[in-house]
Order: structure tokens, then sequence, then C-alpha cells
């Protein structure tokens, strides 16, 4: 390789780097803003319409899942595949991730030094499950960002949006 061809493949690789930071980014923001629209969905249904609490809480869940798939195709991955093929991707990788999270959180609080453990820091009161529930958070965030990002929304051509 020339010393051009060495330099453009240094730049392309550095702006799918930033883009790959960026997607991960714009992730974290549709799952923040999710978080706020569940909760609200789940609060308007069941103090505002007098819905069951059970009930409430799957139509919040419904709507936030319903968010994440669109704000993630549309805004995260920039996906132009089909609606229906991707979104049973999705629901795949979700139920995926969800299995790997709900096993970390269970193998942690039940099988570590954190079982059973509580400590007290400034006034509020630290349980294992709560860092282990914490944990599996992080473990589902990573592995379902980079599920959606190799499987649901994989295109041949990256997007990248610093060129």
């Amino acid at each position: 390789m020339n010393n051009e061809t060495t330099a453009r493949t240094r730049q392309h690789h550095h702006a799918m780097k930033r883009t790959n930071i960026l997607q991960f980014v714009r992730y974290a923001m549709v799952g923040a803003l999710n978080t706020i629209l569940t909760l609200v969905v789940i609060y308007a249904c069941k103090d505002f319409f007098g819905i069951n609490i059970w009930v409430s809480n799957a139509i919040g869940y419904i709507a936030g899942f319903i968010n994440s798939f669109l704000w993630n195709k549309l805004w995260v991955f920039r996906s132009s595949a089909g609606y229906l093929r991707e979104a049973i991707k999705f629901v795949g990788g979700f139920l995926l991730c969800y299995c790997l999270q709900f096993a970390a959180t269970w193998l942690l609080n039940g099988h570590s030094l954190l079982a059973g453990r509580e400590w007290s820091l400034f006034g509020f009161v630290i349980s294992g499950y709560g860092i282990a529930t914490l944990m599996g958070m992080v473990i589902y965030t990573l592995a379902n960002f980079f599920y959606n990002k190799a499987i649901t929304f994989a295109t041949d051509t990256p997007v990248n949006d610093f060129e």
C-alpha cells in the first residue's frame, strides 16, 4: 500500500470509530427517553385512566418498546430495511439480552458476595440485589446495542455521520 492509501484507510477507521461512539450516545439517549416515556404511560394509565396497575405496566412497556424500535431504526442506526423483518429481529434481541441480564442478575444476587448483603452509604441502603440489578442493566444495554448494530439493523454499507 502506498502512503495515500494508508492515510485514507486510517481516516476511514477513525471516522467509523467516531460513528460507533455517536451511535452508542444516541442509543443511550433513546434509552433515557424510553425510560421516561414508559413511566409516564404507566402512571397516566394508572392514575388518570384508572387502569389496573399490571395492565398499565404492560401498556407502558409496549409503548416504550415501540418507541425504542422506531428511534433505533430511524435515528440511531438509520436503517432503510423493511419494518417487519427488523421488528422480528428486534424482539429476538430483546428476549436474548433480557435473558442475559436476568441470568447475570440472578447469579450475582444469589451466588456471589452480593447475595443477601446490604450497605449503608450516606443514609441510603444499598442492597446486593440493587447492585446486581444495575450490573445486569449494564450487560443488557451493551449486549442489546451490539446485537442491534450487528443483527437487527446491520447493513452492508455502514452509516458514517462524519464523511
